[in-house]
């Protein structure tokens, strides 16, 4: 089979463009952060992945988070027998890769892995000079004063947080960060 993974940071990113114009079986597309280990679908293309499967995947940086993972997966499909195809940096990984191919994984996963590093500095140094110029607010509050007090209101009840969550369209995370403040 010709299947293809597809890894998209944001609920707003198109994914279409990573594997356009490739006849495949089945695509297999995980919204979420490099930096997240939790990729369902990922995980599923590995528990179904079989001897002869063609994998096509758009570059090294939306499968793996680090060289270490990146080492991982590609051994892990290819002592299944299948072939691993990088459309961006044109390269294809199989069970008989040479110490060539393993070095070429190595350095380009390296790149990868240290670009994404740059990034994140350049993101941190541009944060810090908002801050100092005080343009930076951080994330912006998304419910209202009232729905705020609605929220403490039915936190005082007992309603579970994640029934909060779902009822105000935010995270666990964010009820508790609201009711954090309140206090």
């Amino acid at each position: 089979m010709r299947l293809g993974y597809i890894r998209v940071s944001t609920v707003e990113q198109n994914a279409d463009r990573q594997l356009h114009g490739i006849e495949l079986d089945r695509v297999f597309t995980d919204r979420a952060s490099g930096k997240d280990a939790l990729r369902p679908q990922l995980d599923l293309l590995l528990k179904i992945v079989r001897s002869g499967d063609l994998i096509f995947v758009h570059s090294m940086d939306r499968l793996a988070r680090n060289l270490d993972d990146l080492r991982r997966i590609v051994k892990l499909l290819t002592s299944e027998g299948a072939q691993l195809h990088f459309i961006k940096e044109a390269m294809v990984f199989s069970g008989d890769s040479t110490p060539i191919a393993n070095l070429m994984l190595s350095m380009m996963g390296a790149f990868a892995e240290f670009e994404r590093a740059l990034i994140r500095e350049r993101q941190r140094e541009g944060i810090e000079l908002a801050k100092k110029r005080g343009a930076y607010r951080g994330g912006q509050q998304k419910l209202s004063q009232e729905e705020v007090a609605r929220l403490t209101s039915d936190a005082a009840l007992g309603i579970p947080k994640a029934r909060l969550a779902k009822k105000f369209g935010i995270s666990r995370g964010a009820v508790y960060l609201y009711l954090g403040r309140v206090k």
